[in-house]
């Protein structure tokens, strides 16, 4: 297995020749709050993939956190990124504003690459889901596991 974890607080890795997946959705603003992405990289390092994981979130505390960089970081990487990943487990916790704009940006710049799923539990994802449907003729999935194992499946045939 050979799997590239490439957190936002190191340049974004371009490389062509692995296949990349960007993970987007709400980022835990408190360090009480446990990131979604933890179970996300455990899933495709069970799956096997092999390739790079775009993660915006640093790999450490970092006190010299700048936004300007960090929104930066992520343009380029969900621009780079062969899909991107929408996770939304929207919760008083995890709000999700920045995602909402991000999710409805990308489906319509290029939705080929999106792909969406929230647990059943999440609140207020009935607007994304809707338009996801509308646009991409998928129902998003209910399950991490389910998404990302749809979505290495979709890289391997590519």
């Amino acid at each position: 297995m050979n799997i590239i974890l490439n957190y936002s607080n190191y340049p974004v890795i371009k490389d062509s020749n692995k296949p990349s997946i960007f993970l987007a959705g709400p980022t835990p603003r408190s360090s009480k709050i446990i990131s979604w992405r933890n179970e996300a990289i455990n899933i495709l390092k069970q799956l096997d993939y092999n390739g790079i994981i775009y993660i915006p979130e640093c790999d450490f505390l970092n006190s010299n956190f700048d936004y300007t960089t960090q929104v930066e970081w992520e343009w380029e990487a969900m621009e780079y990124a062969d899909i991107i990943l929408f996770w939304v487990p929207r919760s008083k916790d995890l709000p999700g504003f920045t995602t909402n704009v991000e999710f409805g940006y990308w489906l319509g710049k290029n939705r080929q690459k999106v792909y969406y799923g929230r647990p059943d539990e999440a609140i207020n994802n009935r607007y994304l889901d809707a338009l996801y449907f509308k646009l991409n003729k998928r129902q998003p999935f209910n399950s991490l596991f389910g998404l990302i194992y749809d979505v290495i499946h979709v890289l391997r045939r590519n």
